[in-house]
């Protein structure tokens, strides 16, 4: 009978995939042997391995520019990476390497460009796509940014009245964009996305306030699905219904020349994941195509903006089991030695799934378990991979608690039991608060940063510490 972890993973899943593999009953992720980095820097650890941005990056550079070119697309494909999945010097630096453009959110990711740009990493004629709402922080940042030079900044107006602070604020020529407010999927408890500007107000408003303003050059029309780009009925409408504004407004404003269709590309959350990138490429680049010379119109340039696509996969968490515990006849708890609410908060806040796999022990029985973290809130746990709807390790022994007066045999045979949360490089850190006070005042874990050096060997460095008491209590006024 197949009872060992490996076989269930083997018999559930297509496995070995191409980020994971088993050697001598241990994990490799992204061909980086995690049972050599815990010896090194122990857990709880979050690490991140630069080479799978890049490769990602190039990878969806390649199927636009292959769809283009399939069907005689004339207009050009601009990769953006929107800052605000993760700010991270390194991570920026790893994007940069690739000639690809920035989204920004708010007023601080200028100040952050402008370091990239004195570190000599990012270029003042990349594109600069400056999205969200706009206090006059954000106002005065891009009206700097266009002083110094940054001549491919392009704010985004999220509403009308954002047009008179930039009108009041900006004295240099400037590109503009304009968002879409588009509408939500029907499961949504809204109807239509608060940000943007509604379909029908879209060209009375530019026939009103910046045609004939000659300080603005309208260039870009953007939208956005929250729920990403999917093989959906409701995307390819939305798509469509958005280049149709764009060829209207084309038609009366011949500067137009680009469609930012946004982001969403999903990242793999299950083994089981499956999605066909190369041919969602193809359909929007043909169907923007068709509709475009239906209408009469030049095709715009692509924009996209990847932001959990491009760094998703490049990071995972790594635990270990520090307790078993028995609560009744069916529910196993295996405990780890941090969080989930201060490690991966959206695990807590939106009930995100990862992929979990044990990093040793496949050659193990299994069985199945809840996971438990430190702080004293029911919430802090993490019950279901997100297709077995449930969570397998491989069996812990002598996990079942002893008397007071038993003691456990072989007790220093036992081999600990490490897991990981795979493809966790996009958000987590800034929506936990990095470096902040975490819950219960969990400290927040090591984070080192996987790369190759130039002969293509595996180098590994400390990026950050195991957060303090010392740093915790100076926040708290201590």
């Amino acid at each position: 009978m197949r009872t060992k972890y490996l076989d269930l993973i083997s018999q559930t899943y297509e496995f070995p995939q191409e980020q994971f593999e088993v050697i001598d009953n241990e994990l490799h992720y992204n061909e980086v042997p995690l049972m050599d980095i815990i010896k090194q820097y122990g857990t709880p650890l979050k690490i991140t391995y630069l080479p799978k941005i890049s490769q990602n990056i190039q990878r969806a550079r390649r199927w636009f520019n292959v769809a283009i070119a399939k069907v005689d697309y004339k207009g050009e494909y601009h990769y953006c990476y929107c800052t605000k999945s993760s700010h991270f010097e390194f991570v920026l630096s790893e994007v940069l390497k690739n000639d690809v453009h920035l989204e920004t959110s708010s007023a601080f990711d200028l100040n952050l460009i402008e370091a990239l740009h004195e570190a000599g990493e990012f270029d003042k004629e990349n594109f600069i796509i400056c999205n969200g709402f706009k206090k006059q922080p954000y106002i005065d940042n891009i009206s700097m940014m266009l002083n110094k030079g940054y001549v491919n900044t392009i704010p985004v107006l999220d509403s009308k009245t954002e047009f008179d602070l930039l009108d009041k604020n900006i004295q240099t020529k400037c590109k503009i964009g304009i968002r879409i407010a588009s509408e939500e999927e029907p499961s949504f408890e809204f109807y239509t996305s608060r940000l943007g500007i509604r379909y029908n107000d879209i060209i009375p408003f530019y026939e009103k306030k910046i045609k004939e303003n000659p300080k603005f050059e309208l260039k870009m029309l953007h939208f956005f699905i929250n729920t990403g780009i999917k093989d959906t009925a409701y995307y390819w409408n939305e798509l469509a219904k958005c280049v149709s504004v764009y060829c209207d407004l084309k038609k009366i404003c011949p500067e137009l020349d680009s469609l930012n269709i946004g982001g969403g590309f999903p990242i793999k959350n299950s083994l089981s994941f499956e999605y066909d990138y190369e041919y969602m490429a193809e359909e929007i680049v043909s169907q923007i195509k068709h509709i475009c010379e239906s209408a009469g119109v030049q095709e715009p340039n692509i924009f996209t903006e990847f932001g959990s696509y491009t760094v998703g996969e490049a990071s995972a968490v790594l635990y270990s089991i520090v307790q078993q515990k028995r609560q009744n006849d069916r529910e196993v708890w295996d405990m780890i030695d941090s969080s989930f609410m201060t490690t991966l908060p959206d695990t807590w806040a939106i009930h995100q799934q990862f992929i979990i796999l044990a990093v040793n022990n496949w050659d193990k029985e299994y069985e199945r378990v809840f996971l438990g973290g430190l702080t004293c809130d029911s919430h802090d746990y993490y019950n279901a991979e997100a297709n077995l709807n449930a969570v397998f390790l491989p069996k812990i022994p002598n996990s079942d608690i002893p008397p007071v007066d038993e003691e456990i045999e072989n007790e220093e045979e036992t081999v600990p039991q490490y897991i990981g949360l795979f493809n966790t490089g996009a958000y987590q850190e800034s929506v936990g608060g990095y470096g902040g006070i975490q819950h219960c005042l969990t400290p927040a874990p090591k984070h080192i940063i996987i790369y190759l050096d130039e002969d293509g060997e595996i180098c590994t460095k400390l990026f950050a510490k195991e957060q303090s008491y010392k740093s915790m209590l100076k926040i708290l006024g201590y």
